[in-house]
């Protein structure tokens, strides 16, 4: 018995020791399966997730709801992921941070020599003219991942998401054709979305049946991306697909129409001279070459160039179902919006008319400005915050960061403020005052019983040339008393111009400046360019529908010009200047037309933050370099 007992408690213990050691292994089993890290309230970087060379790297089709190439089949869109091997090996979910961009499928060369002119719309015509159709571009089709992904999977994989990328219809490898902002480019992002959350089907190959699914997707998305890719977080977010959480688009377009349109006036992106809808299709028209002649001719030349009407630059319907804020009721994603102050490819009235939209609605918004131009993520700070808030789910009190952040002039450090425009700006109107010298003044005073005064069209003056006495005739120029404290000009600045014209036909064009005019390798453009604005006199009652000017006779035409947060510092002067065509950005007719401007009912109106107090404070010396 003694001896049985004896072996008992040894087999007793042997076993306890095997469990012991067994549950010890289960437990450093356990342990070694990595899960995003947060600190702070940002996502930190993850060990495990960070061997670049053990991420699995897959491409896939993913089926539409939509036959946008009319070849009889849904179209399915292609599709890039980077995920951590640990989503396969040991079946960890994770958030996606999702990129839909119309351009992967453009070759380097394509990207370098982006916009020819030689493939644009001439300008040099008459307003209201039609002019020769231009050459068209046929593109190859890069195959390859797409370019610069690299660089967000390095930032946002080992933080613990996946990144999948998308080529837009009609474009890479991707089934359909572009629209420029069609149904399909809002259809093509949310199907994606709905593949990532179990609704729809992807495919291993473009015409194969076997499928593929996305189980390493927790059903949480967010959205980046600059330019057209913001745009496409804007197309998306309006269909209001379940699982985009939250999207932080750079300097997107809003509005087609205000892109190559202002006010009725035929105008192009800064640098594109003679861009439209068309040639922006041929641009990213990398799609199935044997598709492509029917594509062209359905789309581009049976949809586009007929709408896109540069003859009269009228809204109209095709110009509205291109306009995002339209769909925006259907919109539920957090947005971090982030542009360049200094944008003037995709101007700040883009993103700041839909992000006054969506601040409306009463979504989750938070808007990032910065003094560069085109392109600009907000920091990496502020994106993770939003994207670990929204799609890991952690309360990190994003939303109680300060709701406007911008970075001020020559400074490289963020400025928080409670709302854009800032909560303390107020409208200080300011009207003409003439003078004889070739430059007059702006003041708090309406001045009555003023002679008119007049100008010629010049395209081929540049603006900056405009401000030099010797082409007054070119241009009105009012200024500011010189400014003895600094002010800031926060929010929409409108003008309302009274004038006649000789012809029946003109371009308006609306420069807000900060003089004296800086020169030199470190000036900046905000120390010289505050706002800018463009207008068709032949709008000025309606935006759809212009009417021919009777000559001589008076209109009064107002607008806006685009939104700007800018400190003018003492020591300058604000400069109106007043001139006809702009060879930077509108149609550029003969020179020779004549407008004439009524100084006694002409104003323009500053949010400036402190109101008149301010700015009279500022001017109370009234100190003019040019005239008094």
């Amino acid at each position: 018995m003694k001896t049985q007992f004896v072996s008992s408690i040894l087999l007793l213990l042997f076993c306890l020791s095997f469990s012991n050691a067994t549950a010890q292994q289960t437990d450093t089993i356990i342990k070694m399966v990595p899960s995003p890290i947060f600190k702070n309230g940002e996502a930190q970087i993850v060990p495990e997730f960070s061997s670049k060379k053990e991420w699995i790297k897959e491409e896939l089709w993913v089926e539409t709801t939509f036959d946008s190439d009319d070849d009889g089949k849904p179209d399915r869109m292609h599709v890039f992921v980077t995920r951590p091997n640990q989503t396969e090996l040991q079946k960890i979910k994770l958030p996606v941070i999702y990129v839909s961009s119309p351009y992967f499928g453009l070759k380097i060369l394509s990207l370098m020599g982006f916009s020819s002119r030689k493939l644009n719309w001439n300008v040099k015509q008459e307003i209201g003219e039609k002019t020769k159709s231009h050459k068209h571009s046929n593109r190859g089709t890069r195959v390859k991942r797409p370019l610069l992904s690299f660089n967000m999977d390095n930032t946002w994989v080992p933080r613990g998401y996946i990144m999948v990328y998308s080529s837009s219809p009609g474009t890479g490898l991707s089934d359909g054709a572009p629209t420029i902002g069609g149904e399909n480019e809002s259809l093509a992002p949310k199907a994606v979305i709905d593949w990532l959350c179990s609704r729809a089907k992807g495919y291993k190959t473009r015409t194969g049946n076997e499928e593929v699914d996305a189980y390493w997707s927790t059903g949480k998305v967010g959205m980046t991306g600059a330019s057209y890719d913001g745009t496409l977080c804007l197309a998306a977010a309006t269909t209001g697909v379940k699982g985009l959480e939250a999207i932080i688009p750079v300097a997107p377009v809003s509005s087609f129409y205000h892109y190559y349109r202002s006010n009725g006036l035929v105008r192009s992106p800064e640098g594109y001279s003679g861009e439209d809808m068309d040639v922006l299709y041929d641009i990213i028209n990398t799609g199935d070459k044997s598709k492509r002649k029917h594509n062209n001719a359905r789309i581009r030349d049976s949809l586009l160039v007929p709408n896109e009407d540069r003859i009269t630059g009228d809204y109209n319907d095709f110009w509205d179902s291109r306009d995002y804020l339209k769909k925006i009721n259907n919109m539920h994603a957090a947005m971090l919006m982030a542009h360049g102050l200094n944008d003037w490819n995709v101007m700040t009235e883009q993103s700041y008319r839909f992000y006054k939209a969506a601040k409306e609605k009463g979504l989750p918004v938070q808007l990032f400005y910065h003094q560069n131009g085109h392109g600009g993520d907000p920091t990496l700070n502020m994106m993770n915050r939003w994207f670990t808030r929204y799609l890991h789910g952690i309360e990190n009190g994003v939303e109680n960061d300060p709701p406007v952040r911008i970075v001020r002039e020559h400074e490289n450090t963020l400025r928080p403020y409670g709302s854009f425009p800032d909560s303390k700006a107020s409208n200080v109107i300011l009207y003409l005052q003439s003078s004889i010298n070739g430059t007059g003044h702006l003041c708090t005073e309406k001045t009555d019983k003023q002679e008119t005064e007049a100008f010629l069209d010049d395209y081929s003056i540049d603006s900056r040339k405009l401000l030099e006495s010797k082409n007054a005739q070119h241009r009105l120029l009012y200024v500011s008393p010189v400014l003895e404290k600094d002010i800031r000009i926060s929010g929409v600045t409108n003008i309302s111009i009274r004038l006649a014209c000789n012809q029946s036909v003109a371009n308006l064009s609306v420069y807000l400046v900060s003089l004296p005019w800086m020169e030199g390798k470190n000036v900046e453009i905000y120390d010289n360019i505050i706002t800018r604005g463009w207008a068709d006199p032949q709008n000025h009652s309606s935006i759809r529908k212009g009417e021919a000017l009777v000559p001589g006779e008076y209109y009064q035409v107002s607008f806006e010009l685009m939104p700007d947060d800018q400190i003018i510092p003492k020591g300058k002067q604000i400069g109106l200047m007043i001139f006809s065509s702009d060879n930077e950005f509108t149609l550029c007719p003969k020179p020779g037309t004549q407008l004439t401007i009524d100084p006694n009912a002409t104003s323009i109106t500053l949010p400036i933050v402190g109101g008149s107090i301010e700015y009279e404070n500022a001017v109370k010396n009234k100190l003019y370099i040019n005239g008094e």
